[in-house]
């Protein structure tokens, strides 16, 4: 069983950074962990992925160059750089846990925090 609490959301004009962070319990270091988000009336969709040891990332291609996943094995935490923020990434920003990687559908991860929301303006 792993609990996951997002934080780190707000409000930032665009282009602006905010890091998003996932605190996680339970035996976090063996899930590879996912960041999604989902905007107002729209899917949820996949941002970042990070295999449970660090060291692959996988990227949805509309936040390639401006976010960067990362975790802290250590203080059971997984992060999301977001920096050269749009409008258009405003939404809920949502961490999950799961167990293969990279994994891009919601549907194959099993746990997932209630997020964060993330508001950008122009």
């Amino acid at each position: 069983q792993v609990q996951l609490v997002e934080s780190g959301g707000g409000l930032v004009q665009a282009g602006g950074s905010l890091r998003l962070s996932c605190a996680a319990s339970g035996s976090f270091s063996r899930w590879a962990m996912g960041w999604f988000r989902q905007a107002l009336g729209k899917e949820r969709e996949f941002v970042a992925a990070i295999r449970w040891s660090g060291g692959n990332t996988y990227y949805a291609e509309f936040v390639k160059g401006r976010f960067t996943i990362s975790r802290d094995n250590a203080k059971n935490t997984v992060y999301l750089q977001m920096n050269s923020l749009k409008s258009e990434d405003t939404a809920v920003y949502y961490c999950a846990a799961g167990f293969d990687f990279p994994v891009v559908t919601r549907n194959d991860y099993d746990y997932w925090g209630q997020g964060t929301q993330v508001t950008v303006s122009s």
